[in-house]
């Protein structure tokens, strides 16, 4: 599979902007600046990255209450979604959304969900709706192991299934669903077998391997393009955060994941530094670029911090806006 070299570049870019973007918000939560819970996408840039690249600008995604790497993934602008994340006007939803309810239609960002499995039944809605205008679109929904156990999962691709839908369901599997063990709780040790049930394919690849997760992903587009229906792909991943940004009391002997545990994910299957290696490797990037890209990156999130402490907060009267749609 040949990808030209200012792509994988862009997407080394891509996933350096995902892992920042949540170590800056950490910093922000433990600052007090941000308001309500914030659920970290670190460790799992690949699955973003890989899936989104694989997307045209115009096809649709669904996300997840951990969903600003699937946002940065397809293009969101940083100053808005940190704009948004602080609860201030200039954001995405005008601040009214957070961290967990971001969307841009413009882009086909359909909007992120605190909802678990909630995205899945709006993917299939926009999977509809582009077989109906005869548009070419796709729609992913990315989802948990934890929404895999639930009645929208087995519902939407059941549908999906059955009238052929552009859908790709893209199951991040971290191994924990919040707080629980996802080996305790999911009958299939893959989930990308219950793809059987329902007569499509279903695939399971490294999470961490961004160029595998493109490959797969770009094979399940091709199909839902070519009108033969949905794909399953499941992207075994982990998060290095807790559920929740804070709750370092859940690590360790009383904890449910051992500290060791997080350190080899991070120590020996780092998306990031694995793909870099292999950049580095094939000539594509040298380590004073990749100095650069960082650079640029971390100044950029520089810039959407300063805007979202620049702008104001919603004025009172504006909580009786956007609460119905206009005619």
């Amino acid at each position: 599979m040949a990808i030209e070299k200012e792509k994988l570049i862009e997407m080394y870019a891509r996933m350096l902007t995902i892992r920042h973007f949540e170590g800056k918000l950490k910093e922000l939560v433990f600052g007090g600046e941000v308001p309500g819970f914030v659920h970290a996408y670190a460790g799992e840039e690949a699955v973003a990255v890989g899936t989104c690249f694989a997307l045209l600008d115009d096809d649709y995604i669904t996300s997840t209450h951990r969903g600003h790497g699937h946002l940065i993934a397809k293009g969101a602008d940083l100053k808005r979604m940190m704009a948004e994340i602080f609860g201030k006007s200039t954001g995405y939803n005008k601040g009214k959304g957070g961290s967990m309810h971001i969307a841009d239609f413009g882009i086909g960002i359909l909007g992120a969900n605190g909802i678990v499995g909630a995205g899945l039944p709006i993917a299939t809605g926009a999977g509809l709706a582009a077989k109906l205008r005869g548009s070419g679109q796709v729609a992913t929904c990315f989802f948990g192991d934890g929404a895999s156990n639930q009645g929208t999962f087995h519902e939407s691709i059941n549908l999906a299934a059955a009238w052929k839908l552009p859908v790709i369901y893209l199951c991040e599997n971290n191994m924990y669903g919040e707080f629980t063990p996802a080996a305790e709780v999911v009958s299939v040790e893959d989930v990308s077998d219950r793809a059987a049930g329902y007569n499509i394919p279903g695939v399971t690849v490294d999470g961490q391997d961004v160029l595998a997760v493109y490959e797969v992903v770009q094979e399940a587009v091709k199909r839902a393009r070519a009108g033969t229906g949905p794909s399953l792909v499941e992207c075994k991943t982990y998060r290095y955060e807790g559920h929740v940004i804070g709750e370092e009391a859940f690590i360790g002997e009383r904890g449910y994941r051992p500290a060791e545990e997080i350190e080899e994910w991070k120590s020996q299957r780092d998306p990031i530094t694995l793909f870099k290696g292999k950049l580095v490797k094939q000539g594509v990037l040298t380590e004073e670029q990749a100095s650069q890209i960082e650079a640029e990156v971390i100044a950029q999130l520089d810039e959407a911090v300063a805007y979202a402490r620049e702008s104001p907060m919603p004025a009172p009267e504006e909580a009786l806006e956007d609460v119905y749609a206009s005619l």
